[in-house]
């Protein structure tokens, strides 16, 4: 196969894609059987995770549901993890996983690689983590991921992807003159207020950012997954209303590709950037360095304005997050002047703890492993092997699941529930809408927890991330964990 250099061999069909997740939206529910699930709580959560159990019970005391982070809540309680190495995670009752949770995708090489491990315990014994003034590390690290990206000029390190989401919409407004930002439905471009809109699910607009007051979305618009004139709709409209600044974009598609786009409709929305004057803003927080060492931009062709980046560039360790991009854009994040002298604005960007030595100095060295090892392409291979074990398993039972993948970024859906869409023409629906999709989202909780029991830990059961640290004979076996499960899944009679 000629992956070269990228985790992707073949781009999949994005509309055939989308028809089966279609079907399985429309379809009755399937997932673990009840009983099955019942045997999986008590003989494995309840018998073997007691540890973990009772320390959630006591952390709930002082932390709200218990864990610090969203990606730590699984059914029927979140599971300690003690120790990561390669591609297994153990938890404090010493049951062991694979691991296709892969911290939320920033693991290419695996987890805790000693190669870069080793790098940073020297860089702690001499500088420490943090000192708030410049370090060798931060230059390096730049200058790596502008000879790597050819789009990004400069770049700047941030302390997370919300954090770069959140200057780039300032950068795009100051470079444009321009007020509205575009950004697809479904898609997620971090928790910050402006931005927190239509997430998860395309035309739910601010319904679920609570907390953030209607008025703040007054400059921000979403347009649908793979729909071009409904994007240019939305650009005329917002040429009488401030213009638009800019386009966010998932590339390979929202929520990380969970509804994937054609080639086709990302050079389309390049090609409408330029037409409207807004800057084309590429969120590669997921893609980049994982889908290649150029990014989901080098594998489409496309030369985004600005590229938001974090997961993987500081290598697993905090302060992951930075943006990165043209001259004249970037310019806004400096001094004050641009390439000619001329005196510019300045974007409201701070971060203390941004660009510390022990994040610029993991990110470094992780991302001259990942070239040095080919990791994208090899972690992609797995990718496409774990895939086609599934598709073959799904077939075996019958099920109407859908799996699919970018590279190494696989999806396992068993219940469509991100594949719904909020149509305002037809507010009657929307009440259905969201009955359906609350009860779809329990059943990835039941499944994902199945899968959890066979030693399989997965990112809200559905999504499914594979690394260099991965082989054929554990993928293999990965996929008897998965037919394992599905053997034990049928239709669901649900109550009305």
């Amino acid at each position: 196969m000629a992956y070269n250099g990228f985790a992707i061999d073949e781009y999949l069909d994005a509309e055939e894609v989308t028809k089966k997740l279609d079907v399985l939206k429309n379809s009755p529910v399937y997932s673990i059987k009840p009983e099955e699930l019942k045997k999986y709580e008590e003989e494995y959560f309840e018998k073997k995770c007691q540890k973990s159990k009772e320390m959630i019970s006591e952390a709930k005391n002082v932390i709200p549901g218990g864990v610090q982070h969203n990606l730590a809540f699984n059914y029927p309680f979140p599971i300690v993890i003690t120790k990561a190495d390669g591609a297994k995670l153990y938890d404090i009752d010493g049951n062991e996983y694979y691991d296709l949770l892969q911290a939320g995708g920033p693991t290419v090489l695996g987890s805790n690689p000693k190669v870069v491990r080793d790098q940073v315990i020297e860089l702690l014994n001499t500088c420490g983590p943090s000192t708030g003034l410049f370090h060798e590390f931060e230059y390096k690290l730049a200058k790596k991921i502008s000879d790597s990206v050819p789009s990004v000029e400069m770049f700047r390190m941030l302390g997370s992807g919300t954090e770069a989401c959140m200057v780039a919409a300032r950068i795009a407004r100051l470079k444009t003159g321009k007020k509205n930002i575009l950004k697809m439905g479904g898609a997620y471009h971090g928790w910050s207020d402006q931005l927190a809109y239509g997430i998860r699910v395309p035309g739910t607009k601010g319904m679920q950012s609570r907390g953030v007051p209607n008025f703040v979305f007054k400059h921000t618009d979403e347009f649908f997954p793979n729909d071009l004139n409904d994007l240019e709709r939305k650009l005329r409209k917002h040429e009488l209303n401030g213009g638009t600044a800019a386009i966010f974009l998932e590339p390979v598609g929202p929520e990380s590709g969970t509804r994937p786009l054609s080639k086709e409709f990302v050079k389309g929305v390049e090609k409408l950037a330029h037409q409207y004057g807004a800057l084309l803003i590429f969120d590669e927080v997921v893609t980049g360095f994982r889908i290649g060492m150029s990014g989901a931009q080098g594998y489409f062709g496309v030369d985004p304005d600005l590229t938001i980046f974090g997961k993987v560039i500081a290598g697993g360790y905090p302060g992951a997050g930075g943006v990165g991009g043209h001259r004249d854009c970037m310019a806004h994040l400096g001094a004050g002047l641009d390439s000619s002298g001329k005196k510019i604005k300045k974007a409201l960007c701070g971060g203390t703890l941004a660009a510390t030595p022990i994040s610029c100095c993991a990110g470094y060295y992780t991302l001259c492993e990942i070239e040095k090892q080919n990791a994208c392409e090899k972690a992609g291979r797995m990718g496409d092997r774990l895939t086609k074990g599934l598709q073959e398993s799904i077939k075996k039972y019958n099920l109407p699941f859908v799996a699919f993948n970018q590279g190494s970024i696989c999806h396992l859906d068993n219940a469509g529930t991100m594949h719904f869409a909020i149509n305002w023409g037809k507010l009657w629906e929307v009440p259905n809408i969201l009955k359906e999709t609350g009860i779809r989202q329990k059943e990835m909780e039941h499944i994902g927890a199945a899968y959890m029991a066979e030693g399989l830990i997965t990112l809200a059961g559905s999504r499914l991330y594979t690394s260099a640290a991965y082989d054929e004979a554990m993928i293999d076996d990965v996929i008897s964990r998965f037919d394992k499960v599905f053997s034990k899944c049928g239709k669901l009679e649900l109550p009305e």
